[in-house]
């Protein structure tokens, strides 16, 4: 069965995480933080992997980008849980498309594996990334070609839909797209779970 926890910021959804994964001690996580190397502001990198160290995580670090064929596939399918961390969304669906990392975490989820996503973690996850333009530079990811995401839902997380500094370019998101796209905005403290066929916004 599919399961899903997307974040906007997963240390302000954590307790949501503990209640939806149940007792996460002495497991491994594979850690994505590929999003934020183009990014000036990382303090959410750290912030994400001290959440998950305080349940009792085991942190396994996996930069996409740089990382050899070999080691993402050891990471990606030994690893209990997939984390996708924030920063550009559309870096990141370029560096997980080049290194063959998105296709084998579409083929963990549908194995019965975990995802988490925070913020671009979880845009991505969307059918189509293009609407994140009002919140992310495209510019930062010059290789990229269309805007596919990876699919693991179908609909379209917007984060930091009530928080600084994303306010603005959610609620602009919004009025572009609230009519043609099923958006689910949330904020920091909210986080969508998904389950099958059974997706819950819940909040802190």
């Amino acid at each position: 069965m599919k399961k899903l926890f997307l974040a906007s910021s997963f240390k302000d959804a954590a307790p949501l995480f503990e209640q939806f994964a149940g007792d996460v001690a002495g497991k491994t996580a594979t850690f994505i933080p590929t999003a934020s190397v183009v990014e000036k502001v990382v303090f959410y990198v750290k912030s994400g992997k001290k959440a998950l160290e305080a349940m009792g995580l085991i942190v396994d670090e996996l930069e996409v980008s740089t990382a050899s064929a070999d080691e993402i596939a050891e990471k990606l399918t030994q690893n209990d849980f997939i984390y996708v961390s924030g920063g550009n969304t559309f870096f990141l669906l370029q560096e997980l498309r080049k290194s063959g990392a998105g296709k084998l975490i579409a083929e963990q989820l549908a194995a019965g594996k975990l995802y988490i996503g925070e913020s671009a973690g979880s845009i991505v996850a969307a059918p189509n990334i293009e609407f994140a333009k009002a919140m992310d530079s495209v510019k930062k990811a010059p290789e990229l070609a269309g805007f596919d995401g990876m699919g693991l839902v179908d609909f379209y997380p917007v984060p930091h839909c009530t928080n600084a500094p994303f306010k603005k370019a959610a609620k602009k998101i919004i009025a572009a797209h609230g009519d043609d796209l099923p958006l689910r905005p949330i904020s920091n403290h909210q986080a969508i779970l998904v389950e099958g066929d059974v997706i819950k916004i819940e909040c802190v």
